[in-house]
């Protein structure tokens, strides 16, 4: 039985009440049946509703919201929500016993007395309410773009048990944030980029997090990494789950997974070269603005050289349970060009290039003393940083 509105039910009660008193109770007998079975009432309720009086069942007016607040007392808020920096409700509100005798006494705004109290005696929740229209026409607040589950659902999941042995190309993504102590306000990131075969990882220095600039990084990285960029895992950050990166690896055949949410093991290779090599480069501290990207960016360009050419790393080969306990075994540590020099995936031509660099590098890091690497960048010395630009 299709539910009916409350409106419908007063109507039928109205158009069947009186017919229900003055009947005899055979017919009262029928009619409640027939009531019942429309309304879907109780029928101890339906009794009671049919016997009460006509008015009773008649709708009450709506009620209003009782207005407390003027057009001036609106119009002030405005004037100190411009003001406050377009501060939200909470944080204006402790802040107009300052902010409004200030601008009093520089002549920005003039208030009679029950206005002044008013504006001082508002809540928190009505200031966003009043403050609703001008904050929509501002633009209100900005939001991230959410993901939409179809695109989430299109993206496959990668485990860490799914990378076997895979040739190179097939790449972990993460993102490592320079904020500090804090993540408030705009500071710089750094797009990791690391290789599943061989450990080579590129940095990118981005001023924001913004999904357009890691598009752009990784066309740049596409072009300047030393195999064919085959595959591309993230986790579910909306940086990455969006649809410029997946419509950028629709085009260029670029497989696109992410990993499971809350699961940084499955991303374990790009996550230890956020502490190996971006947390022992930079640190921990505050970095923003374009002067930091900058120094960034030329940190980045000469330690690529330094990680995937002078670093040799383990690799795991296998790993077996005895009882409780799991036995690990690892290859001999190689640099990451050493494996891409040893793998057959790799062509001819960039190994040569590899060789190539690596022979020049070898004669530039031996001629000059390199920082010390492991002193984390805030607290390199000018001569240090001058050396890396140098090594670029």
């Amino acid at each position: 039985m299709a539910e009916i509105s409350a409106s419908t039910r007063r109507e039928l009660v109205l158009a069947v009440g009186g017919r229900y008193r003055m009947a005899q109770p055979d017919e009262r007998r029928r009619i409640l049946d027939e009531f019942v079975a429309v309304t879907g009432y109780h029928r101890k309720h339906a009794i009671r509703v049919l016997n009460g009086p006509p008015a009773a069942t008649a709708p009450s007016p709506p009620r209003g919201r009782l207005t407390l607040y003027g057009e001036a007392v609106r119009q002030a808020l405005v004037v100190l929500w411009e003001a406050s920096g377009r501060v939200c409700g909470k944080r204006l509100r402790a802040l107009l016993p300052v902010l409004l005798p200030a601008l009093e006494r520089h002549g920005h705004l003039a208030l009679d007395a029950h206005v002044r109290d008013q504006v001082l005696a508002v809540s928190p929740a009505t200031i966003d309410r009043m403050l609703s229209g001008p904050r929509a026409s501002a633009g209100g607040r900005r939001r991230r773009a959410k993901t939409t589950p179809a695109l989430r659902r299109s993206i496959p999941v990668h485990t860490f048990a799914d990378a076997r042995e895979p040739v190179p190309g097939f790449v972990e993504a993460d993102l490592v944030a320079h904020g500090g102590d804090t993540m408030a306000g705009s500071f710089a990131y750094t797009l990791v980029l690391t290789d599943i075969a061989s450990g080579w990882t590129e940095c990118v220095a981005l001023l924001v997090r913004e999904g357009s600039l890691i598009v752009d990084a990784f066309e740049r990285l596409r072009l300047a990494v030393p195999f064919t960029l085959r595959g591309i895992d993230t986790d579910n950050g909306s940086e990455f789950i969006n649809e410029m990166l997946f419509t950028f690896c629709s085009q260029h055949g670029i497989a696109f997974t992410r990993s499971r949410p809350y699961q940084k093991n499955d991303q374990a290779w790009v996550e230890e070269k956020n502490g190996s090599v971006v947390r022992r480069l930079v640190g921990y501290g505050r970095l923003e603005g374009v002067a930091a990207g900058e120094a960034l960016a030329r940190l980045y360009s000469a330690s690529r050289l330094f990680v995937n050419f002078f670093q040799p790393s383990f690799k795991l080969a296998g790993k077996e349970r005895i009882g409780c306990r799991i036995r690990k075994r690892y290859h001999a540590p190689e640099t990451p060009c050493a494996r891409l020099l040893a793998s057959d995936a790799i062509e001819e031509p960039i190994k040569e290039r590899l060789r190539a660099v690596l022979a020049t590098r070898v004669r530039l890091f031996c001629s000059r003393r390199i920082p010390n690497f492991a002193t984390p960048f805030t607290r390199w010395t000018g001569h240090d940083r001058l050396l890396v630009g140098l090594l670029d």
